[in-house]
């Protein structure tokens, strides 16, 4: 059926990169619409019922690096297994992407002794809740309270930049935060 299609590139690299690109487009979308195209999708989709914490679009990445990992022992094609990693690479995120959004969440976690008043400007200038845990320092063996809050990529810049206008010294830490639900989140 497809003999007399031209070949748009003979550059492995570009295969790969596109290749991964489209295929994952198409999966996305099979995913999205809870159907299969029965390859390693429909494994990964079995699987995620029994594991949900793995996201399916991981769970066919690591799937299809098995069968291509054993191919490449097995046929000794190992130039072809690593084209194909880089597709199956692409192929995974932008299953993600598409499966799973690009709305990102953060958090961030800062240490401060000017705690309320990095809140306080926080809740004031960004609208955005914070919570106060106490904690132990154990370097100093000081009570402290840290500073958690979640927010937008955009808006982890701003707390970051509120934070240390604030008090210099802070200490931070940021994380990504897969999903978030409520309070003006999902």
């Amino acid at each position: 059926m497809f003999e007399d299609i031209t070949v748009v590139t003979d550059d492995k690299l570009l295969a790969s990169i596109y290749g991964g690109l489209l295929v994952g487009i198409g999966t996305a979308i099979v995913l999205r619409n809870n159907a299969s195209t029965g390859g390693t999708d429909l494994l990964s989709n079995i699987l995620s019922k029994y594991f949900p914490t793995f996201k399916t679009g991981s769970l066919i990445v690591f799937l299809d690096t098995i069968i291509v990992g054993a191919n490449m022992i097995a046929l000794k094609q190992i130039e072809i297994g690593l084209y194909s990693a880089i597709a199956i690479y692409i192929d995974g995120k932008i299953i993600e992407i598409i499966a799973e959004g690009t709305n990102y969440t953060k958090m961030i976690f800062i240490v401060s002794d000017k705690y309320e008043e990095i809140a306080n400007s926080i809740s004031e200038q960004l609208k955005r809740g914070s919570t106060a845990i106490y904690a132990t320092g154990m370097y100093r063996k000081e009570e402290k309270k840290i500073l958690w809050c979640v927010a937008s990529r955009n808006q982890i810049v701003r707390i970051r930049q509120i934070a240390k206008s604030i008090d210099k010294n802070s200490f931070m830490t940021i994380f990504n935060a897969r999903e978030a639900y409520g309070l003006g989140f999902k």
